[in-house]
């Protein structure tokens, strides 16, 4: 108790943690975990519904990525980037052989938010154009520019930031922005208006189009069938450089190494972070396709960064996507998604009249609750925080109580749990969703 009286107190006098009122927060400190859970320093066990950040998709401390963090850390923990490092070459080799179509090299960052950053950067020199596209349901990270190509509201208390940035409507057929009745009359809505923006906004200025391949923080949306590959045509026929944000869906997320496998789609650049290391040591990378890797032979990419491609932070990454292959953590999580997590959440809709509708792939799934099934009005406020979260907020500390670790934004929540999850522990997990879901059951009108 002496150890967490002290992390407890030190944390509070000392550290400024993210999106947070610091008066207004009491975090709970940790002492360890192991795979699917984590525990207090009472022993106190949480299943890690939310893989922390939709990140430990090996779950905690594997033990592959440890002894590979180990053994690098005693032959050479770092050498800065002009040089070449074994961890960093084969995790690169790794990804490329990974890697739809002819996305073939890879500019390593230290996370998500800067591998978008350079993925404009890209995209601006290899056009010669400036502006960048990107949807208003989204987050790109917090740094200067992830933030202004970021839709939500948390890009407002950042603004002005960089010039050149326009927002438009993606797909959400539960609430469609195009009064569209189905799935196909979204897609053929959103590419029209996607369209309609770029002629407003003049085609030739355009350098890039940005979307999450699946829409994370902003409610698990995954688009209809045929926008992605509209979005594709699109950017082909105006020499539009098509960049999608895998920092979530990347590494096994879906059911695929890589989200876009899904759709049957290639971007031009391909961004992740996250499972690229299952969260074990900062790492992200921009996945780059051959044509604009070939436009910087013989020019310079003026961009950099003093850790790229960390010698550490790779041989983790090595060691991450060798275990996926190793122990079939990919195909699991299409299995865990198939057979488990989408027919229980889908048991725990017919039965929960706060739950308006369920969506996802693989181990990444949203719960969206409502007020009212045919109004569909949200059961919190758009950007509530705080007391405004009301039952949602209630619901999130009861699962915490149980024993259950839940990601939630506004009024949806993520499920997204480790990719190594048994089938045991997602219904242990479901079960006590299906409790607590009495909580919201109760604001239903």
């Amino acid at each position: 108790m002496e150890t967490e009286e002290r992390v407890r107190r030190y944390d509070r006098a000392h550290v400024f943690h993210s999106w947070s009122a610091q008066g207004k927060i009491d975090p709970l400190p940790i002492a360890g975990g192991r795979g699917c859970e984590f525990w207090d320093f009472e022993g106190k066990r949480y299943l890690d519904f939310a893989s922390q950040l939709v990140y430990t998709n090996l779950g905690h401390q594997h033990p592959k990525v440890v002894a590979a963090i180990k053994e690098q850390a005693e032959r050479l923990c770092v050498i800065q980037p002009a040089f070449a490092s074994q961890p960093t070459a084969e995790l690169a080799h790794a990804i490329a052989e990974l890697a739809p179509g002819d996305l073939e090299m890879v500019f390593f960052t230290n996370g998500g938010a800067e591998a978008n950053e350079n993925a404009i950067r890209l995209a601006r020199m290899y056009t010669g154009r400036h502006k960048i596209l990107a949807a208003y349901r989204s987050y790109h990270g917090a740094t200067h520019g992830a933030i202004t190509i970021t839709g939500d509201p948390r890009r407002w208390a950042s603004e002005p930031a960089i010039s050149g940035v326009v927002h438009f409507c993606g797909p959400y057929t539960y609430r469609s922005s195009f009064f569209s009745k189905d799935e196909k009359e979204e897609c053929e809505r959103a590419l029209a208006h996607l369209e309609e923006i770029i002629q407003y906004e003049g085609a030739h200025t355009i350098a890039g189009i940005i979307l999450e391949t699946i829409v994370g923080t902003n409610g698990i949306l995954v688009p209809p069938e045929g926008y992605l590959q509209g979005v594709r045509e699109i950017c082909d026929k105006h020499g539009i450089v098509m960049i999608l944000d895998e920092v979530m869906t990347g590494f096994g997320r879906t059911g695929y190494w890589f989200g876009c496998e899904g759709f049957g789609v290639t971007p031009d650049l391909m961004t992740c972070a996250k499972g690229i290391t299952s969260g074990a040591v900062p790492l992200g990378a921009v996945v780059i396709s051959r044509k604009i890797a070939d436009a910087f032979q013989d020019r310079v990419f003026y961009g950099g960064l003093t850790y790229s491609g960390h010698p550490l932070a790779c041989a983790a990454g090595l060691a991450a996507v060798t275990a996926m292959k190793e122990e079939g953590v990919v195909e699991n999580a299409k299995m865990i998604g198939d057979e488990v997590l989408g027919p229980g959440l889908r048991e725990l809709m017919d039965k929960h009249p706060s739950v308006g509708d369920v969506r996802g792939r693989g181990c990444f799934w949203g719960i969206e609750l409502v007020k009212n099934r045919e109004t569909r009005e949200m059961l919190v406020p758009f950007n509530a925080s705080g007391a405004e979260m009301g039952p949602v907020g209630e619901l999130g500390r009861a699962a915490m109580n149980r024993g259950l670790s839940l990601m939630i934004h506004w009024n949806v929540i993520m499920i997204a749990p480790p990719l190594i999850i048994t089938p045991e522990e997602a219904r242990r997990g479901l079960a006590i969703l299906d409790e607590v879901l009495e909580i919201t059951d109760r604001a239903v009108s």
